[in-house]
């Protein structure tokens, strides 16, 4: 048996997503006439109750896509020490926006709003790069899929607003946060200047992100978007699977989250496992002990068939996710405890 715990990205679209992919209705985005993309952006819109949305092909884009239209070249964006932002979009902070990054908060990747004011550059020393932006990540991916909640996110939000600074959310994940924590989608529409959302994780569709914004900052990442290359052409294909995806797998996530914490009670029992980051959602990350290598680990559970991801040579990630069933779970817990 082979049962894929890499991430939650590598999920395949359900018989019933194919037959909605099939039957949508299309046209050509790029022209602005796809009606299976107009929905989904207006649904999601809709949703967090904010004024557009723009469907990209990846979560990275729609990052990218904000930190160019909130900043200028020479501005400086804070966020945390382990944001995806800053350690996993191939430097395109710098190479998109010239843009550099000011970095902080705990190993959760969680910034407070303590943290963020520290980090804020005095706006008249001409010596030092203007902060601009603030963006956070909501579940926080090196975090262990944490949440950070909307007392803490609002927090920020305020000292946002009483420096006249932008503020971004990563919310690659936030349908995780949303399910873990019970909360509003149009609470966050209210704290946010812009929302980057991902289709293609937990919810299970194939490809696709959206952002957020005001009418007037979606018509900017409408150009931003052409110059990346991401404007695609019949995406209504795309689109009418985050849009059933959205419809049908959101209430899923918690059974994710409820497999995700029984392998970290397992994990706990695993004399090999020195460390495990606190379990919030659909993600397990934990350390081995000093004698062994996290390669290794991840090697002897691929001989069984079992597939995770090695974030460094101590670390390791399980994400559960819609593919992951009963079988699986058997699979995997026959395996830890063989090691």
């Amino acid at each position: 048996m082979q049962a894929d715990f890499r991430s939650d990205t590598v999920t395949r679209p359900t018989q019933a997503m194919m037959q909605a992919m099939m039957q949508a209705p299309l046209g050509d985005d790029v022209l602005g006439d796809d009606p299976s993309v107009k929905l989904l952006e207006a649904y999601v819109s809709d949703l967090f109750g904010m004024e557009d949305a723009l469907f990209c092909p990846s979560g990275t884009m729609t990052n990218q896509i904000a930190i160019k239209a909130h900043t200028q070249p020479g501005d400086e964006l804070i966020c945390s020490h382990l944001a995806h932002i800053y350690n996993y979009e191939g430097g395109g902070i710098a190479a998109n926006s010239g843009v550099q990054a000011r970095c902080g908060g705990d190993d959760l990747g969680r910034l407070t709003a303590d943290d963020v004011k520290a980090l804020i550059q005095p706006s008249g020393n001409v010596h030092l790069a203007a902060t601009r932006l603030i963006s956070v990540e909501n579940t926080a991916n090196k975090g262990g899929g944490s949440c950070m909640g909307l007392p803490m996110l609002e927090a920020i939000g305020q000292v946002a607003k009483s420096h006249n600074l932008a503020y971004h959310l990563d919310g690659a994940r936030l349908f995780n946060a949303l399910v873990r924590d019970k909360e509003d989608p149009k609470s966050y529409g209210q704290c946010f200047d812009s929302i980057s959302l991902c289709l293609s994780k937990g919810l299970g569709a194939p490809v696709g992100s959206l952002l957020l914004g005001s009418k007037t900052f979606i018509q900017s990442g409408q150009r931003i978007r052409k110059r990346m290359g991401g404007g695609m052409r019949q995406s209504g294909l795309l689109a009418a699977a985050g849009l059933y995806a959205l419809e049908n797998h959101v209430e899923q996530l918690a059974e994710d989250h409820a497999k995700a914490q029984l392998i970290d009670q397992w994990l706990s029992e695993c004399s090999w496992v020195s460390e495990r980051k606190p379990c919030e959602t659909n993600m397990v990350i934990f350390k081995v002990i000093d004698s062994h290598q996290a390669s290794d680990i991840q090697e002897r559970l691929a001989s069984s068939g079992i597939h995770i991801v090695a974030m460094d040579s101590q670390w390791l990630r399980f994400v559960t996710h819609m593919d992951i069933n009963d079988a699986h779970m058997a699979h995997l817990d026959k395996a830890l405890k063989s090691l």
